[in-house]
């Protein structure tokens, strides 16, 4: 690797890690970065993985006096968060990836729609997630999860945006608070997928390395900068980060 390509992807890296910190979808520039430094596409979505769940980790540092999550709605969470990111990743080594990159701008699309009209879509119908979340809604957040967690280990580009636009949709309203627990799941959820892809040797260590350093400072500064912007402006950003995937995915596919 030379000393260009590596400056590349440690810029890419910070870039990924904020976005992710902020909104989600650091793979957005973190994937194209390794693909354009001659990574091929399995071991660089495999690499960006544990890159930016480096920076999702620092983050969540960051984050973390803004979690107020009741154990009883986190660990159902977690726990469908680690069986959807290890089938995720398992049916990412299995599967063609260009089959998925066919879906996956329909499902930013609606990841971002979701994010937009989820508030409404939760109503005060006392679904919320949160101090006071009823069984029922802890069970539809976390069926919700499985599935957005098979997501996040396959591919995992615009995981917290669609992570954000499910918390947004069973009631949570506070973007900072939501941002802590985005971090935590995706920990989770990239975290388990790190070791599948880890275990099955799909890792292009060289660049990982530089863009996990990259990622890290990308990812914990994003979070503590975040928290000094009103929540509208982080609203706008994470609906504006959303549309622009679904667009660039969109070429990329058809």
């Amino acid at each position: 690797m030379e000393l260009q390509q590596a400056i590349f992807l440690f810029v890419a890296g910070i870039l990924g890690g904020a976005l992710n910190a902020v909104a989600g979808g650091g793979s957005f520039i973190a994937f194209p970065a390794l693909l354009f430094t001659g990574v091929p596409p399995i071991p660089a979505n495999a690499t960006n993985t544990i890159a930016l769940w480096t920076g999702v980790t620092a983050s969540g540092g960051a984050f973390r006096e803004r979690l107020d999550v009741r154990k009883r709605v986190m660990v159902p969470l977690l726990v469908t968060s680690f069986v959807g990111g290890i089938a995720g990743a398992l049916l990412l080594l299995k599967t063609p990836a260009h089959t998925f990159m066919q879906v996956l701008p329909w499902l930013m699309l609606g990841a971002t729609m979701l994010f937009v009209f989820g508030k409404k879509l939760a109503g005060n119908r006392g679904s919320s997630v949160g101090r006071d979340a009823t069984a029922m809604a802890i069970l539809g957040a976390s069926v919700f999860e499985l599935f957005v967690a098979i997501y996040g280990g396959y591919f995992g580009g615009g995981v917290g945006i669609i992570n954000l636009a499910m918390l947004a949709a069973v009631g949570m309203t506070d973007i900072h608070e939501m941002n802590a627990l985005k971090s935590v799941l995706g920990m989770a959820i990239n975290g388990v997928a790190v070791i599948v892809f880890i275990v099955k040797g799909a890792v292009y260590w060289p660049q990982g390395v530089v863009m996990i350093a990259g990622a890290v400072v990308g990812g914990y500064f994003g979070a503590h900068y975040s928290m000094k912007l009103p929540q509208a402006w982080v609203r706008r950003f994470v609906i504006l980060v959303g549309a622009g995937m679904s667009a660039y995915f969109f070429v990329k596919a058809y």
